[in-house]
């Protein structure tokens, strides 16, 4: 009898696949151990952000995969700055980028410091409709606390949605030591394929946009190095 490790199936996180219920529904059938929110929660998410939104035109705050593969539609974007938060790998996956027996981790936003990424604008007419797009990608579990929060930009003070860490969710992992961080990226891979490549895919993008995210870069050569060990 062969001990192989099966690979799991792939997915893609796609405006279409999320739309549909497909993305919900992998997650689901990949054994994921905590609750996922009903639609009417997600909805009743959604509303009670957008009764905070104060007659704003609507941003979208990404940081991580979201600069790189938003899945909704913007009506313009530039890079932002965000103060009082900063990005951190603190958040398991067990489907994305990992399994219920190995899971990854992926970033969420952390109290202090600052954090650099991309705000999408969404047409005032699109507003819910996109939104619903967002929360059915960021709102499975409730493991992000959505908010609004103010961003600098070319357009000078913005407000926006952003997802920082809900830290009375089980998925939060605390501030792990960058080595176990590095050593949990370079072993997991679930349904969207390794946990490494989630982290090359920023690095990268953020040094497309000409940000130089340190401790990133670093983690990345740590994940590069065990990978060659």
């Amino acid at each position: 009898m062969s001990n192989a490790r099966s690979e799991p199936s792939r997915w893609s996180l796609t405006r279409e696949e999320i739309a549909s219920g497909a993305v919900r529904r992998q997650i689901i059938e990949s054994g994921y151990p905590f609750a996922i929110l009903s639609e009417e929660e997600l909805d009743a998410s959604l509303a009670e952000v957008l009764a905070r939104r104060d007659d704003c035109e609507v941003w979208v705050f990404g940081y991580g995969s979201l600069m790189w593969n938003p899945a909704f539609h913007y009506a313009e974007r530039c890079t932002s700055l965000l103060h009082g938060f900063h990005r951190r790998f603190c958040l398991w996956t067990h489907a994305g980028r990992g399994t219920p027996e190995n899971p990854g981790l992926t970033l969420a936003l952390e109290r202090g410091g600052s954090c650099r990424g991309v705000a999408f604008r969404l047409s005032d007419e699109a507003v819910e409709t996109e939104l619903g797009i967002v929360w059915r990608r960021e709102m499975v579990s409730g493991a992000y606390a959505p908010r609004w929060v103010n961003l600098r930009n070319e357009r000078g003070t913005v407000r926006a949605v952003t997802f920082v860490i809900n830290h009375s969710h089980d998925r939060y992992a605390g501030l792990l030591p960058e080595n176990q961080v590095a050593k949990v990226i370079a072993q997991a891979e679930g349904g969207l394929g390794p946990c490494a490549e989630y982290l090359h895919n920023t690095v990268e993008h953020l040094e497309d946009l000409g940000i130089h995210d340190r401790s990133l870069t670093r983690l990345g050569r740590q994940v590069t190095m065990l990978h060659n060990t």
